[in-house]
């Protein structure tokens, strides 16, 4: 017999719910094939097993939560020989990522039949959403139907439907919903507050004309994308200004420990990003030694993996920086709240085309807000603004960003 426990899930986890079991009592499995799916503060993970064998019981339930080292299941590796039952054999269902085989289970499509881009053939959202989507119009003319003596076309008049009533709408219709929050929903809610409470957490603004930038990118845009095969978007740039802009005031790269400040002498920059279940923040480390393309693949490589569900706790450990984009959702200002225990963030927003006064005349630029929160117990207002100051110089001419190296 086999025992199959919670096992250590990273840095300062020390328990997990059960989402979801991908077997039952009674299952064959193989080594490395997924047993349970653990959802934790940061992301949700897949626990594989071990040794080949059949399920012979279950310990814990979907929606327990369970701690480091606690039971929960049982393996006979003396059955391993067995065959395996029909349920097991599931197709791309065991390679598929959580996120895909929820969506899959809620539009009750067959994972079996789903082909996966994902690596070694994995099964991806993306993937389930193709399964369904139904292929799209080849002519402008409709195909007749059965029984039909005319194939209507795009000017065939077609008769309006009889508009119908609107049913009145009850008082007993008013319904509520009580729904648990998922643990990352759960950390979110109180690493937030928490930030609020023991850090003396200021935000200071500028603004940034993002003229230059928008018109290397241009210049530069399809042989970079032919080059390094991805897109040169303006991410890379606030990663490389913010890293300059650190080294000139590393307070901001720092963290406080007790009655000790601890700076970084490194630069590993979080870049946050939406996910499903809520906000993550995926590291980039040693983003001072990386370049230009090697951001870009690195931001793109996380925004696949937070939309397929497939971030390590690895990706999201540590961090002594953050950015968060909240323009791509639209937002023309906001403020960000510290990712603690770091004590600065940047936030950048939606890029709008403002009149700005240029030599004495009003001139329309391309006109970026930016703010960064900072922690004011080891940050002086001072450091904040002249930070902030520099990031807009080196986004206002990138190419200080190659003489900084």
């Amino acid at each position: 017999m086999s025992n199959i426990v919670v096992p250590v899930l990273g840095e300062s986890i020390v328990e997990a719910r059960i989402a979801k079991w991908l077997k039952k009592p009674g299952d064959h499995v193989e080594v490395g094939d997924p047993l349970v799916e653990l959802e934790t503060e940061k992301t949700n993970l897949e626990l594989s097993a071990e040794k080949r064998g059949v399920i012979t019981s279950i310990a814990r339930k979907e929606g327990e939560d369970v701690k480091i080292g606690e039971l929960l299941a049982v393996v006979d590796e003396n059955g391993a020989g067995a065959a395996p039952p029909a349920a097991a054999q599931s197709g791309n269902g065991s390679k598929a990522t959580p996120t895909a085989r929820r969506m899959a289970e809620d539009l009750e499509v067959d994972l079996g039949v789903v082909q996966g881009t994902g690596a070694a053939g994995r099964v991806m959202k993306q993937d389930v959403r193709n399964a369904i989507a139904p292929p799209a119009p080849t002519s402008d003319k409709l195909a007749p139907t059965s029984g039909s003596t005319i194939a209507p076309t795009r000017e065939a008049k077609i008769a309006p439907t009889p508009a119908r009533p609107i049913a009145p709408t009850r008082s007993g219709d008013r319904t509520e919903e009580r729904v648990r929050m998922t643990k990352r929903r759960q950390t979110i809610a109180r690493r937030l507050v928490e930030a609020q409470q023991t850090a003396a957490m200021l935000t200071t603004f500028n603004e940034a004309d993002m003229t230059q930038i928008m018109a290397l990118r241009e210049r530069r845009k399809e042989s970079f994308k032919k080059e390094f095969g991805v897109g040169l978007g303006i991410a890379s740039f606030f990663v490389k200004a913010s890293i300059a802009a650190l080294r000139a005031f590393p307070a901001l790269n720092a963290e406080i420990q007790g009655d000790e400040i601890v700076y970084k002498h490194y630069f590993d920059v979080g870049m946050a990003v939406g996910a499903e279940g809520g906000l993550v923040v995926p590291v980039i480390r040693d983003a001072d030694r990386m370049t230009f393309p090697q951001i870009e693949l690195a931001i793109r490589d996380f925004a696949k993996k937070a939309q397929d569900g497939t971030l390590t706790l690895d990706d999201l450990r540590g961090g002594t920086f953050t950015i968060t984009n909240g323009g791509v959702f639209g937002s023309l200002l906001s403020t960000p709240i510290l990712n603690p225990p770091q004590v600065a963030i940047l936030g950048l927003h939606k890029i709008q085309d403002r009149v700005v006064p240029m030599n004495g005349q009003p001139t329309i630029r391309p006109m970026m807000y930016l703010a960064l929160s900072y922690d004011h117990r080891i940050v002086d207002g001072r450091e904040a603004v002249q930070f902030l100051v520099k990031v807009k110089e080196y986004i206002e001419d990138p190419a200080n960003l190659l003489l900084e190296g």
